[in-house]
């Protein structure tokens, strides 16, 4: 039966502009969600924006604009990444403005309340605004935050708290078992060390006055703002009319669907211990599974705002095209461990594989119908076979299951590395069976059967052998690039669907052949 398939991103905060990091979880949740389209699973693909930041009051405040003002002109610009990427989110939530969204945050904090999981005392403590979130020392790096670099400052107030502490044998359980799925294992270690230590109860509220006003007060303390991480947690059931408990909700967060987050892991904790023991204590369901990546590096640098190495994935895609940009980020990122961006590698990988490798295969194997078949597609006979494509159609056979098994690992690069094996062994198959020496063995067997059969019309038998070998090779190689077109279309929709339509006849003829992939110059 098909499985309902839920899978969302992290809402960034919106105190300034999407970076190619972005762009990353945006093309990998896309994946995910074609493939189980494609794989007829019904989806629901969400994404959003956490706009209940003090970052992005903070950054109104720099830049003397009012903080809807702000948050509204760079949520926008998060949203509209839906074009350049291709991205086929259902879906996208905006925290300050969504209907649902408050109300669903405020049933969640009263289920919490009514399970006697939150209580208010004095706490003190060093606190990161770029990381929205509390330190003790020894988590400081020589005083500094881990993350940014700066050192948290002191707060001390009256706060709500949350009985994480409560939960903390239920979630090493939930994790240890595999119900609660984090992947990669590093991460899921990781995880279980967290846990293993021990859980301590977490702040979750802000007064409004270190809040500036901004946020959504907690229910029955209008002194009080709900902190931003329960805030933006919230969203993955507020966008579903968890507030409701509507059909979306029983439709897509309930047992028997695939509830799905993909994050970096800076934000591991939250969402694999704070997030579970939320709905826990409210008594609703957990995520399945929880896809965690790295982090890019632009010349060995996080990709940041404030350190100058943000890459404007906008910008990249302008100059080279959208699946160049989403097969880079695909192909070069892997499963554990930072990958370093830098354009001359989007340019090699850009003319490697997709110009050279696949533009090539597609556009030799289109012309070579036109030229040997005046465009229409081979019809072997039956029982015919190609010879020496046995490696070529194995490699198209399995190609599916092992795109299906690396994508459920979480694992984008062997996912796409599996596909290429169809590409190598097409070109494999072209350099060394060389229909065009086929073709013209077609031709000399045709001409001399014309010479001895004179005026008989009927081929001879060399001339039969000839085409036969010729239509059996241009078949397996147009089947490939069929393949090919299926096989990409989660990973390049754009690309996928100029072979289909190059592979496809009408009227019974396949159309002109057109290069796929320029090559780009300068390098």
């Amino acid at each position: 039966m098909p499985t309902p398939f839920y899978v969302t991103t992290t809402i960034p905060y919106v105190n300034g502009r999407p970076h190619l990091g972005h762009a990353l979880e945006l093309v990998q949740a896309d994946v995910l969600a074609r493939h189980r389209r494609q794989g007829g699973d019904p989806v629901r693909f969400l994404s959003g924006t956490d706009d209940n930041s003090l970052k992005n009051v903070l950054a109104a405040q720099a830049e003397g604009l009012p903080t809807q003002q702000l948050v509204d002109r760079n949520a926008a610009a998060f949203e509209s990444l839906r074009k350049p990427l291709a991205a086929c989110f259902d879906d996208f939530i905006r925290t300050s403005r969504d209907s649902r969204h408050r109300p669903g945050v405020e049933r969640l904090w009263r289920a919490c309340a009514a399970a006697g999981d939150l209580y208010r005392r004095h706490y003190q403590g060093l606190y990161c605004v770029g990381c929205e979130r509390f330190f003790t020392e020894a988590e400081l790096d020589a005083g500094r935050c881990p993350e940014h670099g700066t050192r948290p400052e002191p707060v001390a107030e009256q706060n709500w708290f949350f009985r994480l502490s409560r939960y903390q044998d239920q979630l090493y359980h939930l994790v240890q078992s595999g119900r609660l799925r984090i992947e990669p294992a590093v991460r899921r270690n990781e995880v279980l060390g967290f846990i293993a230590a021990g859980l301590e109860d977490f702040s979750v509220s802000r007064s409004q006055e270190r809040a500036r006003g901004w946020g959504i007060p907690v229910p029955g303390d209008p002194d009080q703002v709900i902190y931003v991480w329960w805030d933006a947690l919230g969203n993955y059931v507020t966008a579903l009319d968890y507030a409701n408990r509507g059909a979306d909700y029983r439709r897509w967060w309930a047992d028997g669907s695939r509830r799905v987050h993909l994050l970096g892991k800076g934000v591991l904790r939250f969402h694999a211990v704070y997030w579970p023991a939320m709905l826990l204590s409210a008594g609703e369901p957990l995520p399945t599974d929880i896809l965690v990546h790295d982090y890019l590096t632009v010349d060995g640098k996080k990709i940041s705002k404030s350190a100058g190495t943000a890459v404007d994935p906008v910008d990249l895609v302008d100059r080279f095209g959208t699946d160049p940009v989403r097969w880079w980020l695909l192909c070069e990122v892997p499963r554990v461990s930072e990958a370093d961006f830098t354009v001359e590698r989007l340019i090699a990988r850009t003319n490697r594989d997709l110009a050279d490798d696949l533009g090539n295969l597609v556009n030799r194997v289109v012309s070579m119908v036109h030229r040997y078949r005046a465009g229409r597609p081979p019809d072997p006979a039956p029982g015919a076979a190609a010879a020496d494509a046995e490696r070529l159609t194995t490699a198209c056979q399995l190609v599916p299951d092992r795109v299906a098994a690396a994508l459920d690992a979480f694992d984008f690069r062997t996912a796409t590395a599996a596909v290429w094996t169809v590409v190598a062994e097409a070109n494999r198959y072209v350099d060394q069976v060389r229909p065009w020496q086929l073709a013209r063995a077609e031709g000399d067997a045709r001409a001399d059967g014309d010479a001895r059969a004179g005026d008989d019309p009927a081929r001879s038998t060399g001339d039969r052998q000839a085409s036969a070998q010729l239509d059996a090779a241009l078949d397996v190689l147009l089947r490939s690039c069929q393949t090919l077109a299926e096989q990409l279309q989660p990973f390049l929709p754009g690309t996928a669907a100029r072979i289909a339509a190059q592979c496809t006849p009408s009227a019974g003829r396949l159309p002109s052949p057109r290069p796929l992939f320029p090559k780009v110059p300068g390098w």
